[in-house]
């Protein structure tokens, strides 16, 4: 992961975000939709409702105009409604850390979850999404696009203290550089030792 640290020193989810709620929020509107759309939406959203109550007070059709702009609005607006309900019952308003308990609220799944528990609690967690699944295969990291079989076997080669940075590195590579297209690999950090190039896989596992 040290070769990735040197072109993005600061991994992080590009989304903004306050609190755990606003986190949780913003990564469920993320879905099939980019970070950058979502950053433009929240603003208003958030001044409108900041916490589960507030969201569950201005009404699904409120909740469902400030978004409105975001892929798949309508299924998401009723999602974050039912996910507001059941935080003020089950959770006495707070999102919770524990991933059985994230992945059980309406909209949310594992790659929301890894993410509100890695940036929001600092807990250890590989989060896995297009841009994961298409860099980890490219370096021959894993094989094949089962986003809870690549998890399970990035866990196996990523060091537990590197798992909360990981995903949020190989984003942010694939979007700079490893992109679905075209990827810039003249210009990679990494190429050195991408078996892609013609390189063994090995070379990428002991660099981790």
């Amino acid at each position: 992961m040290a070769a990735l640290r040197l072109d993005h020193p600061n991994p992080r989810t590009a989304l903004n975000w306050r609190t755990p709620f606003e986190l949780l929020v913003a990564v469920m509107l993320s879905a099939q939709c980019t970070d950058e759309r979502v950053n433009k939406v929240t603003p208003e959203l958030f001044a409108a409702a900041a916490t589960p109550e507030a969201i569950v007070k201005l009404g699904l059709a409120r909740v469902r105009h400030l978004i409105r702009s975001i892929n798949f609005f309508n299924t998401k607006s009723a999602n974050i409604l039912k996910t507001c309900k059941i935080l003020i019952q089950a959770h006495d308003s707070q999102v919770p850390r524990e991933l059985d308990a994230l992945v059980a609220l309406p909209g949310v799944g594992r790659k929301t979850a890894n993410v509100v528990r890695n940036d929001a609690f600092g807990e250890a967690g590989i989060v896995v999404d297009t841009h994961v699944i298409r860099v980890t295969n490219r370096l021959k990291l894993v094989r094949g696009t089962d986003a809870a079989k690549i998890e399970a076997e990035l866990e196996k080669l990523v060091p537990v203290e590197e798992w909360r940075f990981a995903a949020h590195l190989f984003i942010l590579h694939g979007r700079a550089t490893c992109k679905a297209l075209k990827p810039d690999c003249e210009r990679c950090g990494v190429a050195e030792i991408c078996p892609s190039r013609g390189l063994k896989a090995s070379a990428w596992k002991e660099a981790l």
